[in-house]
Order: structure tokens, then C-alpha cells, then sequence
């Protein structure tokens, strides 16, 4: 399935190339918004109809059904003063986390802030730049072309800065072509999701139906990880817990309704056929969506719905009332509470 521009999820496109065989995720179903072309397969109970809301909840995946897209600093061998490139990158590491990652790109996507400006805010609050030493000679930056990555390569350049180092960030396309310049070391730190460059690597190295690596388990994703990137002169920081995912949501006021939580909650309480399932067109064939659901939850639809990835297709039918759940990425800045 598409991503969209993004170019960083292994979520349920990058995966599909890992593995016809363990695989993503979603089918193609009718037109969008329609219901489908698939019957529902094996909808038990009676679900949780949809519920219109303005605001959108991620339910927690506590059964980790997605990959560990943990946000975490690569860094070239090539790099100057490695030691104090990693304390810097995981200074910012240990500064964010989901809901804040959520909030910069609220600050960015919706109140139309530059990225400059919003890393400089969230910089100052958060003292970013204090207590951090040891660094000196010319850093390059690199971030891809979309908000956020060019927000944390932001933050990046001023907590480098800070250490230093004379930082500057430098725009590079897709991973294709940023990650070779990273091993070349035309790029010395570039902000990466871990379990979607564990699987390029994987891929990279093993080829295109190499069995996964990347799992939820982000500990087992970074050993993973450090071995892929070895060869290739590649190291890593500390993974942040921010997360930029394949997730679930619901309106709050389905959450309130219902009283869920988390996908656990959902399986006991919604799965069943009032409930509506939106994403994707591939979502019903993918493992990381409509199957996933079944197999490590046992939730069952009523419906599916045909939306986007994560876009404004599929939230439109959560807020309107069309859909029960709906898939979403985890730090979308239209998720901010406030």
C-alpha cells in the first residue's frame, strides 16, 4: 500500500515486499467509503457501531501487533566525534515521546509553523541545548522530505550546535538515496524509525524476501539493527520512545461510549458485526491490518471501509460516524488534544 510521501513506514507497504509469505497487510476492496467487494469473513457478535466525533484516540496495540518504529539517530562511521554526536542525538531522544512528537507536528502540520520555529520552541522548553559539550568541525544533518523528519533533523542541529559542532541540515529525498550517502558519509546523522530501517537493511543485505528481522519488541529491533548496520558503517543511538507507526484510532466519543483503551478492550467489547473497519485498500489482505487484527486479537468486522493510509480519507469516516476503527499513523499532529 502506499504510504503516502512520507517514505518511512515499514507499516503495511515497505513489509509487503518482506514477505509475501509472513506479510502485511490489506486487500482491495469497492470504492471509497463503499463497504467493499469482500463479504466479512467470520464477524462473530454483535460490535460496537460507529460513533461521529471531531477528535480522534490512538488505542493502545498492547499486544504489539505493529513493528517498533521508534524514532533513533543513524550515524555514519565517517562522522566527526562520534561520542558527542550520539550524546547530543540522544539528548533529543530522551526528550520526546509520542504525544510530544504529536504536538511539534500539530505545531507544524495544522498551525502552520515553520519547522525552524517549532523545534527552536520546543528546544527552549525542553533545554535542549544545555549541558551538552565535546563537539567540534562541521556535522551535516540529513532529514527526508517530509515535516517531521525535517523537524527532528532540526533538533538535531541545534542540540549538535549546542555540543559544538557547526550543524547544518540538508534535505535528501527517499531512503534509497539517503541511506548510501550516510554510509559514504556525505551525511553524518540522520533521524530514522528503527523497525523501518532495520527491514531496508534486512532487505538491502538478504534481499527482497529475507524473513523479517523488525518485530514490537524494540530491544530485539535494535539488536537486529546494530548487526544490519554494522557492514555498512552504520551505528545508532538510543531509540526514542516517540513512535511514528501504523495505529489504531477511534472518535473519543466511541471511546467514551464503549469504554476502550486498548485493542484488548476492543476485541472484548467491539468485535462483531456493527463494527466498521477503515484504511487502506490493501487492509483486508495485509497482516498488519485486517488480518493482524483477527490473528492477534481476534477482532472481527461487520464491514471494511475503504479509506487511505493514515490520511484524511480514513479519518473523515471515523469522524463522520462510518467507522468504528480506523488506521492512522501514531504521530499524526491531527491527534493532538489540544
Amino acid at each position: 500500500m502506499a504510504m503516502t510521501s512520507r517514505n518511512r513506514k515499514i507499516s503495511i507497504a515497505l513489509l509487503a515486499g518482506v514477505a509475501t509469505v509472513l506479510t502485511m497487510s490489506i486487500a482491495a476492496c469497492g470504492k471509497e467509503g463503499s463497504s467493499g467487494t469482500e463479504a466479512p469473513q467470520g464477524a462473530t457478535g454483535q460490535g460496537c457501531a460507529p460513533v461521529a466525533g471531531d477528535q480522534l484516540v490512538v488505542l493502545e496495540d498492547d499486544k504489539k501487533l505493529q513493528n517498533s518504529d521508534n524514532v533513533v539517530a543513524a550515524i555514519s562511521s565517517k562522522a566527526p566525534n562520534q561520542a558527542a554526536i550520539v550524546a547530543a542525538t540522544d539528548k533529543v531522544a530522551a526528550a520526546l515521546d509520542t504525544s510530544k512528537l504529536i504536538a511539534l507536528n500539530k505545531a507544524v502540520d495544522v498551525d502552520r509553523k515553520s519547522t525552524t520555529q517549532a523545534a527552536q520552541d520546543f528546544a527552549t522548553q525542553a533545554g535542549l541545548t544545555t549541558g551538552l559539550s565535546g563537539g567540534s568541525g562541521e556535522v551535516k544533518v540529513g532529514a527526508a522530505d517530509f515535516s517531521e523528519s525535517a523537524l527532528l533533523g532540526e533538533l538535531y542541529k541545534l542540540a549538535l550546535n549546542a555540543a559544538g559542532f557547526k550543524a547544518t541540515v540538508q534535505t535528501v529525498g527517499n531512503r534509497e538515496l539517503y541511506e548510501p550517502a550516510l554510509e559514504r558519509g556525505e551525511i553524518h546523522v540522520f533521524p530514522e524509525y528503527a523497525a523501518t530501517l532495520t527491514e531496508f537493511l534486512n532487505q538491502k543485505a538478504n534481499g527482497k524476501s529475507a524473513a523479517p528481522k523488525a518485530s514490537g519488541d524494540i530491544s530485539a529491533t535494535m539488536t537486529a539493527l546494530k548487526a544490519l548496520g554494522q557492514p555498512a558503517g552504520l551505528s545508532f543511538g538510543t531509540p526514542s520512545e516517540a513512535t511514528d507507526q501504523n495505529a489504531f484510532a477511534v472518535t473519543t466519543a466511541f471511546a467514551d461510549k464503549y469504554g476502550v483503551k486498548t485493542l484488548s478492550d476492543f476485541a472484548a467489547k467491539c468485535s462483531g458485526t456493527a463494527s466498521v473497519l477503515a484504511g487502506p485498500a490493501e487492509c483486508p489482505q495485509r497482516p498488519f491490518c485486517q488480518p493482524g487484527l483477527k490473528d492477534k486479537y481476534n477482532i472481527t468486522f461487520g464491514a471494511f471501509h475503504q479509506g487511505d493510509a493514515g490520511g484524511p480519507q480514513t479519518k473523515t469516516e471515523l469522524k463522520s460516524g462510518k467507522a468504528s476503527l480506523g488506521l492512522v499513523f501514531s504521530s499524526d499532529g491531527s491527534l493532538a488534544t489540544s
